[in-house]
């Protein structure tokens, strides 16, 4: 006799697991809306504005039509589609609930289900929509005729599928990276990175569409088009002009690219989903072997002795480790050579310009507490005399004059350099160690009498607790004010040296001794009103 093992076949299983993962994904969607009034109206007003420019730009692919070069416009847009799709887990991976499938690998779930449910709920939201208005305008800006619409049926919906593929394959192959907190700061880094890179590239490009009668010229898009027409998922879209054209053969072969893309994304991801489902995090083992101390590196003892320098290497270590620190940094980092950029670009490059690098990274004092959230309370019981309070505000605000003075003095000389204004350097610097000191003393005194709560949440997309955002505009326009009336004598003398024609290198030693005394002016001040005001301050800092 002889027994077969029964096999269940676990298609209706994975079907109910799919419509559950698609209604989860629409739960997600509505319940955005049943938030706070505030950020269920920023909920609304951002997906307004994503609509909007997906129909505006399709209406503007649309005008384009039967224009000399309209269609190697339609590639450079799926081409930055896919781009920005493949990015954006990298850059925006704790946004999305649904893009972290680590949230579902302990659930008893098989793999191809998931991944089936994940594709089709990724489908839901103004996110796909929005994609989908710009393909629909790409598809019918580059054809023409009955072929080319037969041929956009397909390719539409087959790029949109393509890019989100992508999209949910990358962000499962580095869901665990993205998780950590090496995975924050890299999506900090790279998106500020992204950012400047995508200003740069609208500078060229706004100065290159312009022909020399000042009508807009399209051709210089040929030569990169020709080639991403041929690299999937843009082929897609590319094949419906081929149709158009008549050369069906080659649309075939632009589709077959497409979908062939379209497997291989697909078995990525089922082996990324397998492996988060099998593998332990190596994140969670402990490294017995890689244990160091950095207490004793040179460059710790650049900093004063006591109480002063523990605090500014204390400060300089947390912000180093604390994403959101580090987004503030990098952010004024980011606008200072983006501004500088863009003066180049434009024709008025200056090296003055780095005096707002200095402006932005002295702005960073303006909530020294904030950071330290609850464990504020342990600083708060060794402030006991005024002297305390000023080494502790002394040490703080040495950590941040030393990553300002280290970026001005990085930037400065290669403005200068690119501009060819070397004559400029000297007063440029003036000005900015001005900025700096004054934005850093402003700063101190802010923090004692504005001070606020950081979320706990590790999200850098928030800067303050719910129910501080009064308190975040007084200290943000407070420090804004407070900071150009401070810096206006500085300014007003390096003026008059130019109105008179006089050598303006003066303002060099001038702004770096202004700076500093009114860096120890603000201390002086916040560390009387922190002594009075330490409970005030506690309270509100750990207010979460």
């Amino acid at each position: 006799m002889s027994t077969t093992s029964p096999t269940v076949s676990p298609t209706a299983d994975d079907r109910a697991v799919v419509r559950t993962l698609v209604s989860l994904k629409v739960r997600l969607l509505r319940n955005g809306l049943r938030r706070s009034p505030g950020r269920a109206a920023g909920y609304l007003a951002g997906t307004c504005l994503g609509l909007l420019f997906g129909v505006s730009t399709a209406a503007g692919m649309v005008v384009l039509r039967g224009h000399a070069g309209a269609a190697d416009v339609a590639v450079m847009l799926t081409a930055g589609l896919a781009v920005s799709w493949a990015a954006m887990p990298l850059f925006f991976f704790a946004g999305d609930e649904s893009a972290d499938p680590t949230r579902l690998t302990m659930l008893p779930l098989r793999p191809r289900a998931l991944l089936r449910g994940t594709l089709i709920g990724s489908l839901v939201g103004p996110g796909p929509l929005v994609g989908l208005l710009l393909l629909i305008g790409a598809a019918v800006t580059a054809g023409q005729g009955a072929a080319s619409a037969a041929v956009a049926v397909l390719a539409v919906p087959l790029t949109l599928l393509v890019v989100i593929a992508l999209s949910r394959s990358v962000a499962a192959a580095n869901a665990r990276l993205l998780s950590s907190r090496r995975g924050k700061d890299f999506a900090i880094f790279g998106g500020l990175l992204f950012a400047v890179l995508i200003q740069l590239g609208n500078l060229g490009m706004q100065s290159s569409f312009r022909s020399p009668d000042q009508g807009l010229d399209l051709s210089v898009l040929h030569p990169y088009a020709s080639v991403l027409r041929w690299i999937p998922p843009v082929s897609a879209i590319d094949a419906v002009r081929s149709a158009g054209e008549g050369s069906y053969l080659v649309a075939a072969l632009q589709l077959a690219l497409a979908a062939g893309l379209l497997t291989v994304l697909l078995r990525w991801w089922l082996r990324s989903l397998q492996a988060l489902m099998v593998s332990g995090d190596a994140s969670t083992l402990v490294a017995t072997s890689s244990v160091h101390s950095g207490s004793g590196s040179r460059a710790w003892r650049l900093l004063p002795a006591g109480r002063a320098g523990t605090v500014a290497q204390r400060h300089l270590r947390y912000t180093w480790r604390e994403p959101r620190a580090k987004a503030a940094i990098f952010t004024g980092i980011g606008m200072t050579c983006v501004i500088a950029a863009m003066s180049v670009v434009q024709g008025w490059g200056s090296v003055y310009v780095i005096a707002i690098g200095g402006l932005m990274l002295g702005l960073q004092s303006a909530n020294l507490f904030g950071m330290d959230g609850s464990g504020f309370w342990m600083v708060a019981s060794t402030l006991i005399t005024r002297r305390d309070a000023r080494d502790e505000l002394r040490g703080r605000v040495y950590a941040i004059l030393a990553q300002g003075v280290l970026v001005l003095l990085l930037v400065g000389p290669v403005l200068a350099a690119v501009t060819g204004k070397w004559a400029e350097l000297a007063p440029a610097l003036g000005v900015s160690f001005a900025a700096l000191g004054t934005s850093v003393g402003l700063g101190a005194v802010i923090s004692v009498y504005a001070p606020y709560a950081v979320p706990a949440d590790g999200n850098p997309m928030r800067s303050a607790a719910p129910g501080q955002n009064g308190v975040v505009m007084l200290n943000a326009f407070g420090s804004m004010i407070g900071v150009s009336l401070g810096c206006a004598p500085i300014g007003i003398a390096l003026g008059i040296l130019l109105i008179s024609h006089q050598s303006p290198w003066p303002i060099l030693p001038v702004g770096v001794l202004y700076g500093a005394g009114m860096a120890l002016l603000g201390i002086r001040v916040a560390s009387g009103g922190l002594i009075k005001r330490l409970p005030e301050v506690l309270a509100r800092v750990i207010e979460r």
